[in-house]
């Protein structure tokens, strides 16, 4: 009976070693086979390592980088959209008042819609709230009304000028001398009914 017991243990003896060895071998060779498995190993903090070949982290920064050039070029659009509006406002005050003398509900409806675009216009600039004062504001409501169609067409062709991705020193300056130029013309402007 020792006999047949020394053969059985020799047996699994060699049995084990042979399924140890092929456990070895296989999970050596599924080490070297296997890519990380979960689906968003792009978003890890290596992203965009310079080893990294994987076709959808390029594609996802370009789709990101086209994203970001249609975001800018629609922001520019409708930068250039509220100059050109600004110079039409400055054009109807100004012809409005040289045939009334005075400026009316309508007028100061447009003064506060300026107000707005020009903000819009300072804000894209990389401007911010400035509470300068004008060198030499104008003493009368003709002359200021003068004033802010001259400005609001400058600032408009400025605007039309700049470049994309600019901040521009002259465009905020100027709108800072229109807000300026809306403030007096609402003080020189009489309330209705008087």
């Amino acid at each position: 009976m020792t006999e047949k017991v020394i053969k059985l243990i020799g047996k699994s003896a060699r049995l084990l070693t042979v399924v140890g060895l092929l456990a070895a071998a296989s999970s050596y060779v599924a080490a070297q086979n296997t890519k990380p498995s979960t689906p968003n190993s792009s978003m890890g903090a290596d992203k965009g390592a310079p080893g990294d070949t994987s076709p959808f982290a390029s594609l996802e920064e370009e789709m990101q980088a086209k994203r970001a050039i249609k975001f800018a070029e629609k922001a520019y659009q409708e930068n250039l959209e509220r100059a050109r509006d600004l110079g039409t406002l400055g054009q109807a005050v100004t012809a409005s008042f040289k045939q009334k003398n005075y400026l009316d509900r309508e007028d100061i409806k447009n003064l506060e819609k300026a107000e707005k675009l020009v903000k819009g216009i300072r804000s894209a600039a990389g401007g911010s709230e400035d509470d300068d004062e004008m060198e030499k504001p104008p003493t009368n409501l003709a002359a200021a009304v003068k004033m802010f169609g001259k400005v609001a067409e400058s600032l408009k062709n400025d605007v039309e000028k700049t470049p994309k991705h600019v901040v521009s020193a002259p465009v905020i300056d100027e709108s800072n001398v229109l807000l300026e130029l809306i403030r007096l013309l609402r003080t020189l402007t009489p309330p209705a009914g008087s």
